[in-house]
């Protein structure tokens, strides 16, 4: 079954904290699904569907449909780390469109910065992981994970840290413009290049900021979508993969996006050549470059030569990408980005994002997703989104 205009995201908000000390993550929760409820013209009431992830807090769907006083037919709780908001997107429409449910509330939220979380630490996941007694004695930090990606792509097709840091220049020339961004200066390649370095190759401006906050979507019937006063913001196609060791047929040079980008441009029988805007997973800026690449927006090999001399920026180059400034500016909050993406997309099309990046004409938006470490196991989710 497809679910190509089968569902319409109707309702969609960015919490503005980026520091909550004085605030549960399911009080993050709460606020975000109110606020996206107000934004589409609905009620807790309406909402039969709920989705959310690991960073819910105690058992998730159980503790939030709790706290929130939900009463549902359906709920979700998929678990593929920052992508996992994209997925819930398409699996709420696929849900709807299997009439399992008729308003599906998406939430995101947690504390990282306040909690003093970043990804030069080692990860705890514990011992009773199955790749923990291979992985664990060497203690990987996320960000040691994504240098050496970084490092491979330099190796096998010549990148370099000068076109790496193109990504970030782009991203601060649209963070100038969002009041709630973390960074909101606009930096140069030289800025990037002489920041301290992190993980070889990756430097400091290379990495995300960590954030509080949190957000939330709502994705309703086609039939309840037409009776709002809101924009039609209609899914159109979606894709998912989860890429691992292989069997130890490792390739750092591709990631997940090559198969979740290739499934969602099919459904939604449409380009990459055709899409107006991209909001892309931006936890580093080898994650943007090896997504771009693996989507289709250029070949292999070629993505740091398609990120320079400002493509990526709204009103100059072909493709422009995260104009809330994105993960490497913005926000990133409970360390996961994916939900974020969604929404800047859906500014995008309803024509709501800042007027000196509002792209003109923009139809047509994808939101790139991606959980885990880009290193070794990660999860990729991928959404086509059109303004009806």
């Amino acid at each position: 079954m497809s679910i190509k205009g089968k569902a319409y995201v109707v309702g969609a908000y960015e919490h503005p904290t980026r520091k909550a000390p004085d605030k549960s993550v399911a009080q993050l929760h709460a606020e975000s699904a109110r606020s996206a409820l107000e934004d589409a013209g609905l009620t807790l009431a309406d909402v039969d569907g709920y989705f959310c992830a690991g960073d819910a807090p105690g058992l998730g769907v159980l503790n939030m449909v709790d706290y929130l006083g939900l009463k549902l037919r359906h709920v979700d709780a998929t678990e593929t780390g920052g992508s996992s908001y994209l997925v819930h997107v398409s699996h709420a429409a696929q849900a709807i469109a299997m009439g399992k449910c008729n308003v599906a509330l998406i939430t995101l939220a947690g504390r990282p910065r306040s909690e003093g979380s970043s990804g030069t630490k080692p990860r705890a996941w514990g011992s009773n992981i199955p790749d923990s007694p291979f992985e664990l004695p060497y203690s990987p930090a996320t960000v040691n994970s994504y240098g050496m990606v970084a490092m491979r792509h330099m190796h096998e097709y010549g990148t370099t840290p000068e076109q790496l840091a193109w990504i970030k220049v782009a991203a601060s020339h649209h963070a100038q413009h969002n009041p709630h961004a973390m960074l909101r200066d606009v930096v140069t390649v030289e800025d990037v290049l002489n920041s301290p370095m992190i993980s070889d190759p990756l430097r400091k401006l290379d990495c995300c900021v960590v954030s509080d906050g949190g957000g939330a979507l709502i994705v309703a019937r086609p039939e309840i979508a037409a009776k709002l006063n809101r924009p039609r913001i209609k899914v159109l196609g979606a894709g998912e993969h989860v890429k691992g060791q292989l069997g130890g047929h490792v390739d750092l040079t591709w990631s997940a996006a090559k198969v979740s980008g290739a499934a969602a441009f099919a459904e939604a029988g449409v380009a990459p050549g055709d899409i107006k805007y991209a909001s892309i997973y931006d936890s580093f800026t080898i994650t943007v470059l090896m997504q771009l690449e693996d989507l289709g927006f250029c070949k292999k090999g070629e993505g740091g030569r398609f990120v320079m001399d400002g493509n990526l920026i709204s009103g100059v180059g072909k493709l422009p990408f995260n104009t809330d400034g994105g993960g490497l500016c913005n926000n990133h909050p409970a360390n996961r980005g994916g939900i974020t993406k969604v929404i800047e997309a859906v500014r995008q099309l309803r024509g709501e994002a800042h007027p000196a990046v509002q792209v003109k004409n923009c139809d047509l938006a994808l939101a790139q997703g991606t959980g885990g470490l880009l290193g070794s196991r990660h999860g990729s989710a991928t959404l086509i989104l059109e303004r009806e």
